[in-house]
């Protein structure tokens, strides 16, 4: 038996987590590469974020997103890692 819920993300979107369940390989492909593009998407809007924040004379928290921001990559070059080695096995 699965345990689901769902994600409410800021924004306004949502998408159901599904704990306990077995992936296909093409599920487990298809899911980090979508995570791969949602992240990077997130990280575009909170660098933009962080410039519109410096254009407020924000700077302090400016510079919080922008190393959220490092972050993302961070995180998204991981995943990215995973996924080349998902796709070349």
């Amino acid at each position: 038996m699965s345990t689901r819920r769902i994600a409410l993300h800021e924004g306004g979107h949502g998408h159901e987590h599904a704990h306990g369940r077995e992936l296909t390989p093409e599920q487990t492909l298809a899911l980090l590469s979508y995570t791969l593009e949602h992240n990077r998407s997130h990280a575009e809007e909170l660098h933009d974020l962080g410039h519109a924040l410096a254009g407020q004379g924000r700077a302090e928290a400016a510079e919080k997103l922008h190393e959220a921001v490092r972050c993302f990559e961070q995180g998204n070059e991981k995943l990215s890692e995973a996924l080349e080695l998902i796709k070349g096995e």
